[in-house]
């Protein structure tokens, strides 16, 4: 990522406020284990707010009609494995969360890393 489009993505996120969340429930899609926010709209509002500043890049590749928003819990593993770790969340929730920064994750094939974090509802 060059400075140009690291500045551009500060940009737009700072123009973002900072919000809270609130992670009640799991979720599935298929062979992913997930925690829905409520409420969605400000994980909504982020996402169309860097799409529409760089539509040649939609979110997923454009892959999906709709962008759930949702944090990945567990991904990849047996049915009975994202069984078991839903089970034992479950008695976890709800857990609350201020959001006030966006990272920006790069998979390196095995793992992902944190490159770069964006605080909302301040300038760059």
């Amino acid at each position: 990522m060059d400075g140009a489009v690291r500045r551009a993505l500060a940009e737009v996120l700072a123009a973002r406020p900072a919000f809270t969340v609130r992670f009640e429930r799991c979720h599935r899609f298929p062979g992913v284990l997930y925690l829905a926010p409520e409420p969605d709209g400000p994980f909504r509002e982020l996402t169309e707010a860097v799409a529409e500043r760089w539509p040649e890049a939609p979110p997923f590749g454009g892959r999906f009609d709709e962008v759930v928003p949702h944090l990945t819990v567990a991904q990849g593993h047996a049915e009975a494995a994202l069984a078991d770790a839903e089970a034992a969340l479950v008695d976890s929730l709800p857990v609350t969360a201020r959001v006030s920064s966006v990272a920006l994750l790069v998979h390196d094939g095995t793992r992902w890393h944190e490159r770069v974090s964006f605080a909302l509802g301040q300038a760059p």
